[in-house]
C-alpha cells in the first residue's frame, strides 16, 4: 500500500525535495552584505592587481557583491556610482581609490504615513547657497555637493529632516526619505471672515478679497471688483459709480488704486458704472482704511490693491463668459515650470447690441435725468439723442523663475473707452456732438529674490499713462472745444524685508515716483487756447517694524515714511508721515485694534461740473502747485473692538479723520462757489458697525456707519458746512444663502441725503445785474435730498458643462423697487434766463444674466 501510496505522489514528493534543495542553495549563495575593505582584497586576488587608499575612507562602508558583473571595470564602475568613489587606473596591475570632495546625490522625499510622495519639498545643501524643490513624484536630484556637508529638507506640515551627505550615500543610489508629520497646537487665528466667502478682514485691520472664492452679494453676479468692496462699512459710492468711491467721506481721487503694483488714473469703464479690471484673473485684493503700511504713499483716503496670481500655474485654465454688457475671457498657461503667462481681455457689445441693462446704464450716464423750471414744473422739450459707444481692456503678466529664490514678473494693462454722442433738442433746434477716448496704459516690472531664510527684497519698476481727449461741438454747431488731460508716472520702488527673530521683522525701502500732467484746451470761438504742464518729484525711503508676541496676544506695525517732494515749476518740501497699527487681545475671542497715520498726495482731480460735455466725464487730474492747489494731507486715527465665536462676528470701530489743502475745484461744488478755487479742509468723525452671522449655508449681516463730516474754508461765509460727502446714517441689511449648487442673495442698502445748494426764494434767486445772469444762493449745502434706499437681489447656479469643464449662469435684479432715488440736484440758468433744476437719478429697475464656462 505505501508503494501504491508513493507511486502515486511520487511526483509532487520529488517536486517538493527540488524546492527545498533550491531554496538552500538559494540562501547559501546569497551573501550578507561584506565589508568594501574586504571585498577589494578579494578583486586584488581574484584579478592580480593591487589597490591604493586611505584606509579611512573606506571606513564604515559595506557591499552588496554584484553577481551580474564579471569585468573589473565594470565593478569598478559600480563601486564608484554606488560610494562615490573615483578609481584611477596607473598601470596594468596598480589602481588608486580616492573618495571625491563633491558627489552627485538623489532622493525621494515621502511622508512617513502612508509613504505618499511630497511634491515642493525643500531641499537646501547647508554651508552652501545650493537649494532644490524636489517634483511631483517628490524627487530631487543635486550635483556637486560637497561630501562633509548635510541636508535640510523641510515641508510646510511636516518636521524638518537633517541628514548627512554620507549617510545618503549610505543607504543606496537615490533612497527614499521620509518625514513625518508636525503636529502643534496652532496660535489664534486673527482673521475674521465676513459677509460671504472670500471677504476676510485681517489681523492688520486690512480687508482681503480672494476672488477665486467669492460667494455671493446682493445685485452681484460677478465678483466686480470695485463692485464689492462697497459692500464693507464706511465705503460707499454716493452716485453709484466704482470711479467714484467715497471711504469715510473722501473723494475718489483720494484712493490709491494700484494693479500689480502700479499706480491707475482710470479704474471704470462705462463712466464709471462698470470696473476696469477683469476680476477673472485679479487673484486678490486688500483694502486699507487706515494703518496703512508706510510701503505706501499717496492716497489720503485708502488704498486698494489688485494683485493678479504671483504663481505658475500647474496645468492650463482659463474661461470665458458674457453678460447684457460685456463678453470677456481670461487663460492661464504654463509653459514649463519656470516659466507661465497670464492674459485676459473684455468688450462692450453696446455698439452693436442694446439690452435692458444697456438701456438702463446708458440712461443714467448720458441723462441729466429730469430738468423742472424755478417753479418745480417739469421742462418738456423734445430731445432726441444717438450715441456710438464702446470700451475694452486687456491685461497681461509673464512669470519666470529663475530659481527657487529669484523671480521675475512683467505685467500690462490696456482699458479705452470710446464715445460718440449727439444730443438734439427739437424743440430749440440745436445739436450738440461731444466725443470722448479715454485710455491708459500701464507696463510694470518686478524682480523677487529670497537672498536667505531671513532677507528679501522686491523691486517694483513700472510705466503708467493716462490720456482723456474731448471735443464738444456745441451752439448749433459753430463752437468747438477741444479738451486734453494726460497723465505719465514712472516710479521706481524698491522694499527690503528682513527677519530679525522669529517674531520681530524689519521693512525698509526707497521710492522714487515722477509725475508729469498735461492739462490742453482750444476753443475756436472765441478764440481761447491753453495749455499747463507741471512734473513732481517724489524721493520717499521708509522703514517699518512688524512684532508679533509669541501667542499673538500683542501684534504691532510701527514705521515711518519720509517724502522729499519736488515740483520742478514752483516748490519743494519734506514731508514726515508716522504710520501705528496695533493689535491686542483683551479676552477669548475679543481683541482691540488701534490705528493711526500721517498721509499725504500731490496729485488730484479737479471736476469740471460747467454743462459741456453732457455731464459725461469732466474730472481732469491736476498736480499741486502750493499755491492754488497745496500738497493735500490728512492725519487720521482710529480704535476698534471685534468679538468672533462660532461663526457670529461683531465689529465697531470709531474714527476721526482731517484732510487739509483741498480746494473747491476738486469737491465737485455746484453753488457760488464752484470756479473761486478756494482752499479749506475737512473733518470727519464717524463709528462704523458690522454684525454677521453665518452658517454652512447662510450668511446674514447688518452694517450701520454714522458720519459727520464739515468743510473750513475760511474764505467762505460760513466758514463751516456739511461736506459735499456728508452722509450721515447709512444702513444695510442683507444675506446670503447656499444650497447645493445655487447661490442666491438679497440685501436693502438705506442712507440719508446728501447735502445740496438751493437758490434763495422768490425773486432774490436771480441776479440780473451780470451777463449772462446768476443764482443767488442759500448758505452752502442747506439743504438735503430725500434718503436713498435700494433693494437688490442676485442668484447664481454652478453646473458641469462636461469632464473638466464648468459652468455657471446668473441672473441679478437692481433696484427691485423701481424706486427714483436722487442722487444729485443742482440748478443752471438757460438762455431765457431762467433758472433750471437738475436732478440726476439713480438706476431704474435693471436685470442682467450671465453665463461663463471655466476649466
Amino acid at each position: 500500500m505505501l508503494g501504491t501510496l508513493f507511486n502515486k505522489h511520487s511526483g509532487l514528493f520529488l517536486a517538493l525535495l527540488f524546492f527545498l534543495f533550491h531554496s538552500t542553495h538559494a540562501q547559501e549563495e546569497q551573501q550578507s552584505p561584506i565589508d568594501l575593505v574586504s571585498y577589494i582584497k578579494s578583486l586584488e586576488n581574484r584579478f592580480e592587481v593591487k589597490f591604493s587608499y586611505i584606509n579611512e575612507d573606506m571606513d564604515g562602508l559595506s557591499i552588496d557583491p554584484p553577481k551580474n558583473l564579471g569585468d573589473l571595470g565594470d565593478i569598478l564602475s559600480f563601486i564608484e556610482s554606488q560610494f562615490q568613489i573615483k578609481a584611477e587606473k596607473l598601470s596594468a596591475r596598480y589602481y588608486t581609490l580616492t573618495k571625491s570632495s563633491v558627489v552627485d546625490i538623489c532622493g525621494i522625499v515621502l511622508d512617513n504615513f502612508a509613504e505618499n510622495t511630497i511634491p515642493g519639498a525643500t531641499v537646501e545643501i547647508l554651508g552652501t547657497d545650493m537649494a532644490q524643490i524636489s517634483d511631483t513624484n517628490g524627487v530631487f536630484n543635486l550635483r556637486q555637493v560637497p561630501r562633509k556637508a548635510s541636508l535640510k529638507i523641510r515641508y510646510l506640515g511636516y518636521l524638518t529632516k537633517y541628514i548627512s551627505v554620507e549617510e545618503l550615500l549610505l543607504q543606496g543610489e537615490c533612497p527614499r526619505i521620509l518625514l513625518a508629520q508636525h503636529y502643534e497646537e496652532l496660535d489664534e487665528v486673527i482673521v475674521y471672515k465676513f459677509l460671504t466667502s472670500g471677504i476676510i478682514k485681517e489681523k492688520d485691520a486690512s480687508i482681503s478679497l480672494n476672488t477665486s472664492e467669492f460667494g455671493i452679494l446682493p445685485g452681484l453676479i460677478e465678483p466686480d471688483v470695485l463692485q464689492t468692496v462697497q459692500a464693507l462699512p464706511g465705503i460707499k459710492s454716493i452716485d453709484e459709480t466704482v470711479s467714484d468711491i467715497n471711504v469715510r467721506g473722501g473723494t475718489n481721487d483720494q484712493n490709491l488704486i494700484l494693479w500689480n503694483g502700479i499706480k491707475m488714473y482710470q479704474s471704470g469703464h462705462f463712466f464709471g458704472l462698470i470696473s476696469a479690471f477683469n476680476p477673472y484673473l485679479t487673484d486678490k485684493v486688500t483694502i486699507y482704511k487706515n494703518g496703512t503700511p508706510a510701503a505706501f504713499g499717496d492716497g489720503v483716503s485708502s488704498v486698494i490693491q489688485m494683485e493678479t496670481s504671483d504663481h505658475i500655474a500647474n496645468t492650463w485654465t482659463g474661461g470665458a463668459g458674457f453678460n447684457l454688457i460685456t463678453g470677456d475671457m481670461y487663460t492661464e498657461v504654463p509653459f514649463n515650470e519656470k516659466l507661465g503667462v497670464q492674459f485676459s481681455a473684455r468688450r462692450s457689445m453696446t455698439d452693436f447690441l442694446s439690452t435692458p441693462a444697456y438701456k438702463q446704464f446708458f440712461d443714467r450716464a448720458f441723462q441729466d435725468s429730469e430738468i423742472t423750471d424755478e417753479d418745480n414744473n417739469t421742462v418738456d422739450d423734445e430731445i432726441t439723442r444717438e450715441e456710438d459707444f464702446f470700451f475694452y481692456d486687456f491685461g497681461g503678466k509673464l512669470l519666470y523663475d529663475i530659481n527657487d529664490r529669484h523671480k521675475v514678473r512683467l505685467s500690462l494693462i490696456n482699458i479705452k473707452n470710446n464715445l460718440k454722442y449727439v444730443e438734439h433738442n427739437v424743440t430749440d433746434n440745436e445739436r450738440t456732438v461731444s466725443l470722448l477716448k479715454q485710455d491708459n496704459l500701464s507696463i510694470g516690472g518686478q524682480f523677487q529674490s529670497q537672498w536667505t531664510d531671513r532677507f528679501s527684497s522686491h523691486l517694483n519698476i513700472y510705466y503708467s499713462r493716462y490720456n482723456l481727449d474731448a471735443q464738444n461741438l456745441f451752439g448749433n454747431q459753430v463752437q468747438l472745444l477741444f479738451q486734453n488731460n494726460k497723465v505719465i508716472e514712472n516710479a521706481l520702488k524698491l522694499s527690503t524685508d528682513y527677519g530679525i527673530s522669529e517674531h520681530l521683522d524689519w521693512n525698509n525701502g526707497y521710492q522714487y515716483i515722477e509725475t508729469g500732467i498735461t492739462n490742453a484746451t482750444e476753443l475756436n470761438e472765441p478764440k481761447f487756447s491753453s495749455e499747463i504742464k507741471g512734473v513732481i518729484r517724489i524721493h520717499a525711503p521708509f522703514s517699518q517694524l512688524n512684532y508679533a508676541s509669541l501667542d499673538n496676544r500683542f501684534m504691532a506695525k510701527v514705521g515711518a515714511r519720509f517724502n522729499f517732494i519736488e515740483n520742478l515749476n514752483t516748490f519743494s518740501k519734506v514731508l514726515i508721515e508716522p504710520r501705528l497699527n496695533l493689535n491686542i487681545k483683551l479676552a477669548n475671542y475679543l481683541r482691540a485694534e488701534i490705528l493711526g497715520e500721517f498721509k499725504s498726495q500731490t496729485t488730484n482731480q479737479v471736476v469740471d461740473l460747467e454743462q459741456n460735455f453732457l455731464g459725461v466725464e469732466k474730472r481732469r487730474w491736476v498736480l499741486s502747485n502750493d499755491t492754488t492747489l497745496p500738497v493735500t494731507k490728512s492725519k487720521q486715527g482710529s480704535a476698534g473692538i471685534n468679538y468672533e465665536k462660532n461663526n457670529f462676528y461683531v465689529g465697531v470701530e470709531g474714527f476721526y479723520k482731517n484732510v487739509d489743502g483741498i480746494s473747491t475745484n476738486t469737491q465737485g461744488f455746484q453753488n457760488p462757489h464752484q470756479f473761486s478755487g478756494e482752499i479749506g479742509s475737512y473733518q470727519v468723525k464717524g463709528i462704523e458697525f458690522l454684525i454677521n452671522k453665518k452658517s454652512d449655508r447662510f450668511s446674514t449681516w447688518l452694517s450701520y456707519s454714522f458720519n459727520k463730516n464739515d468743510y473750513t474754508f475760511d474764505s467762505i461765509v460760513p466758514q463751516k458746512f456739511p461736506n459735499n460727502l456728508d452722509i450721515r446714517h447709512t444702513l444695510t441689511f442683507a444675506g446670503a444663502y447656499t444650497y447645493k449648487n445655487l447661490k442666491l442673495s438679497l440685501g436693502v442698502n438705506y442712507r440719508t441725503g446728501k447735502p445740496y445748494t438751493e437758490p434763495l426764494d422768490g425773486d432774490d434767486a436771480l441776479d440780473n445785474d451780470f451777463t449772462p445772469a446768476r443764482i443767488n444762493y442759500k448758505a452752502p449745502n442747506s439743504s438735503r435730498l430725500p434718503e436713498y434706499f435700494r433693494a437688490d437681489a442676485s442668484a447664481i447656479y454652478s453646473f458641469k458643462l462636461g469632464t473638466g469643464i464648468n459652468a455657471n449662469a446668473g441672473l441679478s435684479l437692481l433696484n427691485m423697487t423701481n424706486r427714483k432715488n436722487s442722487l444729485n440736484k443742482y440748478y443752471r440758468v438757460n438762455e431765457n434766463d431762467e433758472i433750471e433744476a437738475v436732478e440726476n437719478l439713480s438706476l431704474g429697475i435693471t436685470p442682467n444674466f450671465s453665463f461663463r464656462v471655466s476649466f
